[in-house]
């Protein structure tokens, strides 16, 4: 099975793909994000594999972000493809979103 099927199964309900594959698959996302909405307003994590700032606004350097985006790679992976809603998503508990900017982050999805 290719990492590509092994990652759709697994959004569909299946058992994870190795942890080097769903690592690689939440980087590229978030970097594709930072790509397309430059800036540093808002913080967008995915624990454990990494997280990026995005949004165009004031820069955040110190402390807790003002503004931050966070869920699991699960989660975060089926947002980005396009399989899930942002409100859906929040609703069920499995995004948690504070400040005021950061639901700007749900403009940007699904990345595809």
């Amino acid at each position: 099975m290719s990492e590509q099927d092994a990652l759709e199964s697994w959004l569909d309900g299946g058992e994870a793909p190795d942890r080097a594959v769903r690592k690689a698959a939440v980087k590229e996302s978030l970097a594709e994000l930072a790509r397309r909405a430059p800036g540093h307003s808002v913080e967008v994590r995915v624990p454990p594999f990494g997280a990026v700032q995005c949004i165009e606004g004031p820069r955040h350097t110190r402390g807790t972000p003002p503004n931050v985006v966070e869920t699991d790679p699960r989660t975060w992976l089926s947002l980005a493809l396009g399989r899930s809603r942002w409100d859906e998503a929040s609703a069920a508990g499995a995004l948690r979103v504070s400040g005021n900017r950061a639901g700007e982050v749900a403009a940007w999805l699904p990345l595809t």
